[in-house]
């Protein structure tokens, strides 16, 4: 079982930098990996089009540059989709579409080793993870399990309802505030900067640190120096740069007036 570095880094209460991906090409994971400035890489299997074989080829490529690996569940089956993902060698788990202490609770036993002291529902298997079975149900493996970072997506009017009660779960590492989500369920939808949404963002920023648990903090392509300076002085660490997609749209769309621009003056 490999050193998860996302949990290290959490456990030494160190900031972490991650980035978000649609594409299910391990090479983009490489790309990414010879930056040497991204701590973990986040498929947004939510989004995005993927099967069983390339779970275990995004994790490969994470594995070569020694970075940690995430995966974005779906609300249903998140049980399936979570367990798979670790059994292919994916590291932590980001969970969608909480509304309750209850959901949360289940998301923490969907991912932790089904032992008495952890009290999960993920038990052996003789999947990639353990070296097709090497490691089966081995205390290296329940170390690992119990090292997943498990974070939750708090984007719906009932978990921000229950805020307190979803983070006093104990196994909750990570949440994020969903802006796009939260503002569908309370009536503004499509309204990200809407006063009611930016008091749910910042009560979850602030409750979440109160109660030591890690927010995290999506960043968008034309996010400013001073935007990103606001959140660091309430206290977050944690932070993931924009999807490939949302990087490829700005980039091309920016430099591609430009040079229209520069273009349409010539004859």
């Amino acid at each position: 079982m490999r050193k998860n570095r996302l949990r290290e880094l959490l456990r030494e209460g160190r900031p972490t930098i991650g980035t978000r991906i649609l594409s299910a090409w391990p090479g983009i994971v490489e790309v990414i990996g010879h930056t040497g400035a991204i701590d973990y890489v986040e498929f947004v299997g939510e989004y995005a089009p993927y099967d069983l074989y390339d779970l275990e080829n995004l994790a490969r490529a994470t594995e070569i540059f020694g970075i940690s690996s995430m995966l974005k569940v779906d609300q249903e089956p998140n049980c399936f989709l979570a367990q798979r993902a670790l059994k292919s060698g994916i590291q932590n788990i980001l969970f969608t579409d909480i509304r309750s202490v209850e959901d949360a609770r289940e998301c923490v036993r969907i991912v932790k080793p089904e032992t008495p002291e952890s009290k999960g529902i993920n038990g052996c298997h003789a999947a990639r993870c353990v070296g097709y079975g090497l490691e089966s149900g081995s205390p290296e493996y329940v170390k690992a399990m119990d090292d997943v970072v498990i974070a939750l997506m708090i984007e719906k009017k009932g978990a921000v309802e229950n805020l307190e009660g979803v983070l006093s779960v104990e196994g909750i590492d990570m949440v994020q505030f969903g802006p796009c989500d939260y503002s569908l369920s309370v009536g503004v939808p499509g309204q990200r900067s809407h006063p009611r949404v930016r008091e749910a963002e910042l009560e979850t920023i602030k409750t979440a640190l109160r109660m030591r648990v890690r927010p995290r903090v999506e960043l968008k392509p034309s996010v400013k120096k001073e935007d990103i300076q606001e959140y660091i002085d309430l206290g977050v660490r944690d932070f993931s740069l924009p999807m490939d997609v949302s990087i490829l749209y700005h980039w091309l769309k920016e430099n591609g007036e430009r040079l229209g621009k520069m273009l349409s003056s010539l004859k």
